[in-house]
């Protein structure tokens, strides 16, 4: 879970999950609605990767990103651990 909180920590990394909260997207539509370079979004998505926020699928010569709604659901649950105790 470490990884999926440093992975959170970073804006440019949560607008990343915001555009694929919509719809899943190659590295290039990603990358355009930033203003940083292609490397850095690469980074980006590596971390996320690592993290399991996110899948990837080759697609003939792309490759599609989609979020991992399951890790969601999971610190979802997690967090609602606390609220739960405290009642």
């Amino acid at each position: 879970m470490n990884d999926t909180f440093k992975a959170l920590s970073d804006p440019t990394r949560r607008k990343i999950l915001d555009l694929l909260k919509e719809k899943d997207l190659t590295a290039g539509e990603i990358s355009d609605h930033f203003n940083i370079s292609k490397p850095s979004i690469s980074q980006h998505l590596k971390i996320l990767k690592q993290a399991d926020l996110v899948h990837d699928e080759k697609q003939g010569q792309y490759v599609l990103y989609s979020l991992n709604t399951t890790v969601f659901q999971d610190i979802m649950s997690w967090a609602l651990g606390f609220a739960k105790k405290n009642d």
